[in-house]
């Protein structure tokens, strides 16, 4: 009992930040087009984020409890706490690699591919909820694909509605937009990403019997929304330059079209209880919004290298992962 309640602590605390650095590598993406067309200086920005990552964690817990019991069943999980701080230890250090590269991976495939190869791990493909973790990886992908298509959809609507208007009051006007656009898109961010935090969390607690249900306690909720929001203020730098510039030169108008096509994807799956890569999803809409305006005005070359990763993070958290559980069972 000694030993399950260190693993326990050790859980909440490898939990809470994993949620600061996704707050500092994931943030950096839903603030990344205000900063780089000089909506708001990075400051502003990073301190605006994290305010409004805060508010939109604490108000929602669908997608948490999605990441509870859709994944595994915690309730019939032997040596849980150990699949879960594997799960953790293997999504900090991927985060932490592709944060040093400045490459905008997604945190979602990263914890959710380490659940599912520690757990696999310890008790087989068969520990799997399988309905569940395939309407996540659906989800996962499908969001990309959907922002595309919103953010080519709602830049073709701004070029209609500003085609009349010179480009240095419209640029001025925009800006002014943006920064409403980039305070939505930070709420947006909490409402979805922290909450995969609070499932985890809620995970710990029923395999060390500490809880019965599902439910997301208050005290889990408000943790997990303030280290994403300490992590925030820190800001991710490396990241807003590869989002923010490196996929697209990107004007105001460009900026807002992506910021209103993200945040309505990734709020319309935390509505219907679905995590998806926030990451994947600002990016993607950064690409559509350039195609709308000139295919060829988008670097398809780094988007590339964007895609590759999204689909290499899971097969190699879920490797990393299981290693990790093998090494510490081990050890305890």
């Amino acid at each position: 009992m000694d030993m399950l309640v260190v693993l326990t602590v050790l859980i909440v605390v490898f939990a809470l930040a994993f949620d600061f650095i996704n707050g500092f590598h994931d943030t950096a993406n839903a603030i990344a087009t205000s900063v780089s067309t000089r909506a708001l200086p990075p400051r502003v920005a990073v301190l605006m984020a994290a305010v409004m990552n805060f508010l939109g964690a604490i108000t929602f817990t669908g997608v948490a409890k999605a990441i509870t019991k859709d994944i595994v069943d915690p309730f019939a999980l032997e040596n849980g706490a150990l699949v879960i701080l594997a799960a953790l230890i293997s999504a900090i250090i991927w985060n932490l690699a592709t944060w040093y590269f400045g490459i905008p991976s997604s945190s979602s495939h990263a914890i959710i591919g380490s659940i599912a190869g520690a757990a696999i791990t310890a008790a087989g493909f068969g520990i799997l909820n399988y309905s569940g973790f395939i309407k996540i990886v659906q989800a996962l992908i499908l969001s990309p694909i959907i922002a595309i298509a919103m953010g080519f959809l709602v830049m073709t609507l701004f070029k209609f509605i500003f085609r009349k208007a010179t480009l240095s009051k419209t640029n001025r006007r925009i800006r002014i937009l943006q920064i409403g656009t980039a305070a939505i898109q930070s709420f947006t961010h909490g409402t979805n990403d922290a909450q995969k935090t609070m499932g985890i969390m809620t995970m710990a607690l029923i395999a060390a019997g500490w809880q019965s249900s599902d439910d997301i306690q208050m005290w889990v909720r408000v943790a997990a929304a303030t280290a994403m929001g300490l992590g925030t203020s820190i800001g991710g730098y490396k990241i807003i330059k590869t989002v923010g510039g490196k996929i697209m030169k990107l004007r105001p108008v460009n900026g807002a079209a992506a910021d209103l096509a993200s945040a309505s994807v990734i709020f319309g799956a935390t509505l219907i209880h679905l995590p998806v890569s926030t990451t994947h999803v600002i990016s993607s809409s950064i690409m559509g919004v350039g195609s709308a305006q000139r295919v060829k005005g988008v670097k398809w070359g780094v988007a590339r290298k964007i895609v590759l990763t999204w689909i290499i993070t899971m097969p190699s958290v879920a490797i990393l992962s299981a290693l990790i559980y093998w090494l510490l069972d081990l050890f305890f």
